[in-house]
């Protein structure tokens, strides 16, 4: 209860000091504690029923779910609350940082930020594009008791530009329609905040090839400078080059930005099948 405590108190500390600022900051509380509570699963239908069972709150139904909703909470201010409460962020002397996206499947009509979206993943018997919420997650990558662990950072809901601009009313923020960003643009901008936050820190951005490009690698060391770094699987039409070499002649015009051409990681890889084989250890006797 001690560390609860320790943990609440920032977090309370981040709403404004007006009475209605205090009453969020309370609610909020008592949802976090919901939430950890072993009471059931953490849906919002269980959440109510832990504060009015377990807590005696008594919170009206419709008052709830508009607090749950609220675009009056400072996440701005939540989230860096949470960053200045981490003690160890960094890992061998580097910040290293989670990037992907992820949908959340729904089923009311009205709920903010919901379309359909394209699910890549999704099962044969699966809607291919499901009625979801999507989501641009960036979280801290940490060695915890020997096995790598994700505390969330930040987040941002993604809002497709055809639904913008069909002014959808589940796509606006405070009745106000919103400007569109791409995922790229969503993540280079939470990334920033993170990185002015834990300044003069080296930070590792792990993505998957999606994400590992350069409209995301680009921004960032435009802003960051040589303090971004990227960790990304490669595209299988992503083309290689080898490194230029430095001629002591001088030809006009630009030196060259890249050597020769080595080929697509999908051409590379097909080169070397001939030579691949298959190994058996021998259990020893």
């Amino acid at each position: 209860m001690f560390i609860l405590n320790d943990i609440l108190k920032p977090l309370q500390n981040a709403f404004s000091s007006t009475n209605l600022g205090r009453e969020r900051a309370h609610w909020f509380s008592y949802a976090i504690l919901a939430f950890i509570i072993p009471f059931t699963s953490s849906i919002s239908s269980n959440v109510l029923r832990c504060l009015n069972t377990l807590f005696g709150l008594n919170i009206n139904k419709r008052r709830f779910y508009t607090f749950m909703a609220s675009n009056k909470i400072p996440w701005h201010n939540l989230w860096a609350a949470l960053w200045h409460l981490i003690p160890d962020p960094l890992s061998d002397g580097r910040l290293m940082i989670a990037l992907d996206d992820f949908i959340n499947p729904k089923t009311g009509r009205n709920i903010f930020g919901c379309s359909h979206i394209f699910d890549h993943a999704a099962k044969d018997n699966q809607s291919k594009y499901p009625w979801a919420q999507n989501v641009v997650l960036i979280g801290l990558l940490k060695v915890i008791k020997g096995r790598w662990a994700c505390l969330p950072l930040s987040q941002r809901f993604y809002l497709p530009q055809k639904a913008i601009n069909a002014k959808s009313d589940n796509m606006r923020v405070a009745g106000k329609v919103v400007s569109f960003q791409t995922k790229l643009q969503q993540a280079v901008e939470m990334v920033i905040q993170v990185a002015q936050h834990f300044a003069g820190v080296d930070i590792i951005i792990v993505c998957d090839s999606w994400f590992g490009n350069n409209g995301l690698f680009k921004p960032l060391r435009t802003k960051l400078g040589n303090f971004v770094h990227l960790l990304s699987r490669l595209r299988s039409n992503t083309v290689l080059y080898s490194i230029p070499k430095i001629g002591s002649s001088k030809k006009p015009g630009r030196p060259k930005k890249y050597g020769s051409r080595l080929g697509s990681c999908a051409e590379m890889a097909a080169a070397f099948m001939a030579y691949a084989s298959t190994y058996h250890c021998c259990q020893p006797q």
